[in-house]
């Protein structure tokens, strides 16, 4: 079978020994965004293989072996969510979806999929970059040691696996209509329970997709506040005045 596209290394500006390992599968089917892409991942030090459909990102994923797919969702003969289905029946190849749909439903439904990541188009190629090694840098980092799946604080449960939170109380379990953000910022909170995270911290963690002020932070947890305590959970998500936010009540 012939694939369309290329495959390109170049290492004059290697960014760490693990970028110069790892392959990127470039999926496609738009030819000027595949050339920059490749360009620029090339630059960092990537090797890129590029598919201009989704039967050839299929095949040609379980010939290469990727390190990681950058996966557009809008591609001929096989879209990118059943591109992506099909991926992770076969294992735990990281994935990065691109689409031009910005809406967190679309994003929430590829990550239940099993995405990791989600860029929207039209996007800046080194910030694509920039997730891409992130993303490698973390599966790097969970080959070695699994983190948990199910995080639980106090009335509260985050499903990583299934992006699903719950609110349990008295024995009753309401699950939380949660945005993309509003989940972020959840689970990042969920991993260390009353700690005082500040604004900056939950911006730079949480909100990585061109959100820059720290009042966009407090406007999603007051959206999520307002949907734990509608659950029942009064006083479970707290602002500490001039420092930031905590997940569990204080003593």
């Amino acid at each position: 079978m012939q694939y369309h596209g290329c495959m390109s290394m170049q290492t004059n500006l290697p960014t760490s020994e693990q970028d110069l390992q790892s392959l990127v599968l470039v999926a496609e089917d738009e030819l000027e965004i595949a050339r920059i892409l490749t360009a620029y991942l090339s630059r960092a030090g990537l090797r890129v293989a590029h598919a201009a459909d989704g039967r050839s990102a299929l095949d040609m994923h379980l010939m290469l072996k990727p390190d990681l797919v950058l996966l557009d969702v809008n591609m001929p003969q096989v879209d990118g969510w059943a591109v992506l289905s099909q991926i992770r029946q076969r294992g735990d190849t990281a994935v990065i979806m691109l689409t031009a749909m910005d809406q967190d439903i679309d994003k929430l439904t590829g990550l239940r999929i099993g995405a990791d990541d989600y860029v929207v188009k039209p996007f800046n190629p080194a910030e694509v970059v920039a997730r891409v090694q992130a993303v490698l840098r973390r599966s790097a980092g969970q080959a070695q040691m699994q983190g948990p799946r199910m995080l639980r604080a106090e009335g509260i449960e985050v499903d990583l696996e299934h992006y699903e939170a719950v609110v349990v109380q008295g024995g009753a379990r309401a699950v939380l209509a949660l945005t993309l953000t509003e989940f972020r910022l959840l689970s990042h909170m969920a991993r260390a329970p009353k700690r005082v995270f500040s604004r900056a911290e939950l911006l730079a963690s949480c909100l990585p997709e061109g959100e820059t002020l720290e009042r966009t932070v407090d406007s999603h947890l007051s959206k999520l506040r307002k949907k734990i305590e509608a659950a029942g959970a009064e006083g479970l998500l707290e602002s500490v005045r001039g420092v930031g936010y905590r997940l569990g009540r204080s003593a």
